[in-house]
């Protein structure tokens, strides 16, 4: 259970949420983009080794072992900086109380509120991991390119369902990625040259390769996921991905499974308040992947390395 015991631990964290949740509203209205990227700073940690802050680790000669910031699917992830922003000022008020695990879950929803989107329970007493492994990250982190099946795998073996599946995919509602999330299915599906995703609208897959990403090499440029309403959070990801219009494999893969489909459609015939409300239930259940919390793992002084 994620929760801190002692009224005085419960008032100092209520302290802290104060100080992270003033951090953000300063700063996020500057740099909005960031919310996009928090979020899916936090999916990429409970994603390896559960929800335990060790996407934060830098490599070090001691232990001569890579981390999983140099895993090929983190390599494109922003934040860090801004982490260790917050970290700084809730350790000048209370020291050693509130984990970097914490913080990145309690940013990653305190960024997509300012930003207009939907409010979730952060339940908190998260402690932090002392391992982060690049290969673990390779082999835990779902790819753009996963098909159905291996997406329900996924998912399912950190005790998320179809649905989870369906509304954390709708964090694509906001933000962007690079070509090479998807690239293969303008140039070389299935590994064939010249070959086009038959899944892709064709009118959206020739904008991407005039405008976007004109040739395959291209590692740079950077395209909305959810085009047009990237900075809104809404239920336009959702009417794209049944228009063919979802940029990743993943996304079409959505559409692969009748249940998967079926919840797709019930979202876009519902209300935005219903799926935010739905969204933020699957926040809280990914927020509790794998914690570590009592003698476990240990409160972190500065988020990018172990405490020695």
């Amino acid at each position: 259970m994620l929760s801190y015991s002692s009224t005085s631990m419960q008032r100092a964290v209520h302290k802290q949420k104060k100080i992270i949740e003033d951090y953000v509203q300063k700063h996020i209205p500057n740099a909005p983009s960031l919310a996009a990227a928090l979020l899916r700073l936090q999916f990429h940690d409970c994603f390896v080794r559960g929800c335990d802050g060790s996407v934060l680790l830098n490599f070090t000669s001691s232990t001569k072992k890579q981390t999983e910031k140099v895993a090929v699917p983190n390599q494109t992830l922003r934040g860090f900086s801004f982490i260790d922003g917050v970290k700084k000022a809730v350790e000048a008020e209370c020291p050693g109380v509130v984990s970097c695990a914490d913080i990145v879950a309690l940013v990653a929803r305190d960024s997509v509120v300012v930003t207009g989107g939907p409010y979730w329970n952060v339940p908190t007493g998260r402690r932090d991991g002392r391992i982060s492994s690049a290969s673990e990250a390779l082999a835990n982190i779902p790819p753009p390119t996963n098909n159905f099946s291996s997406l329900q795998s996924s998912f399912a073996s950190k005790g998320l369902d179809l649905k989870d599946l369906v509304l954390l995919s709708g964090a694509h509602t906001i933000g962007v990625s690079h070509c090479p999330s998807f690239s293969s299915r303008l140039y070389n599906f299935t590994g064939v040259w010249g070959k086009q995703d038959p899944s892709l609208d064709n009118e959206y897959a020739a904008n991407l390769k005039t405008k976007k990403c004109k040739s395959i090499n291209d590692n740079t440029t950077i395209v909305e996921m959810d085009p047009g309403s990237a900075s809104k959070f809404d239920l336009s990801y959702f009417k794209l991905v049944l228009k063919r219009k979802g940029l990743f494999q993943s996304d079409a893969a959505l559409t692969t499974s009748a249940t998967t489909k079926s919840y797709i459609n019930q979202l876009v015939q519902g209300s935005l308040k219903q799926f935010n409300a739905e969204f933020g239930v699957a926040m809280e259940k990914m927020g509790r992947i794998e914690v570590k919390t009592g003698s476990a793992g240990e409160i972190r002084k500065h988020c990018a390395v172990v405490n020695s």
